[in-house]
């Protein structure tokens, strides 16, 4: 599974359970993929989700692949506010570990 397909079955999924979900995509440029941002943006999390008074933050990854020191940043920075503040990758799809986490199980 590859972190654009985990991104949309987590955004179906999201919908399907009441988060208002937020995600930047990059657009291709001239030096390729890049995601136009303002000041601290590098390292953003991928996903925004609220529901009710619950925030969710959530980088996504490959299995494998490991988080940016900018992302692991961003993540420490929401965990104090956030229900949760984390990576996903698609083995926590397969193990139903976000379809519990946006249930609200």
């Amino acid at each position: 599974m590859s972190e654009d397909d985990l991104l949309r079955c987590v955004l179906d999924l999201a919908k399907l359970y009441g988060w208002r979900s937020f995600h930047a995509r990059p657009a291709m440029t001239a030096m390729g993929y890049r995601t136009a941002v303002s000041g601290d943006g590098r390292g953003f999390p991928d996903l925004i989700m609220l529901k009710d008074a619950d925030l969710l933050v959530v980088e996504l990854k490959v299995d494998g692949k490991r988080p940016t020191r900018e992302q692991e940043d961003w993540l420490e920075a929401f965990y104090p506010i956030a229900l949760d503040a984390t990576v996903w990758r698609p083995a926590d799809w397969h193990d139903g570990t976000i379809l519990r986490v946006l249930k609200g199980e």
